[in-house]
């Protein structure tokens, strides 16, 4: 079993730039793939980005090319560098961890969910 606090969060304007973070607990934190989704107020919780153990990863379009994933195992972290914001990335970001066996968007894949933290970015 693995939890996960998320942090970094907070007001921007557009056009700037925030780095997300998501420490886990847990021993076996390396095996699990690990991503980033989101829910703006109003509307479902949608997919951002996703990683597997090691490098390979895996974007929503609607951020490709702002958003990098990032992990590092020996400290239990992964990371979301967020560039270019626009208004509409302002939502709940959350982080999550899934054992399927090949790198997923679907959200019933992740068994493991953080708490959220806040992104909100002004026109």
């Amino acid at each position: 079993q693995v939890q996960l606090v998320e942090s970094g969060g907070r007001l921007v304007q557009a056009g700037g730039s925030l780095r997300l973070s998501c420490v886990a607990s847990g021993r076996t934190f390396s095996t699990y793939r690990l991503a980033w989704f989101r829910q703006a107020p109003g509307r479902e919780r949608e997919f951002v980005a996703t990683i597997d153990w090691g490098s390979i990863t895996y974007y929503a379009d609607s951020v490709k090319g702002r958003f990098t994933i990032s992990r590092d195992n020996a400290k239990n972290t992964a990371n979301l560098q967020m560039n270019s914001l626009l208004p509409e990335d302002t939502a709940v970001y959350y982080c999550a961890a899934s054992q399927a066996i090949r790198l997923t968007s679907r959200e019933y894949d992740y068994a493991y969910w953080g708490q959220g933290t806040q992104v909100t970015v002004s026109s």
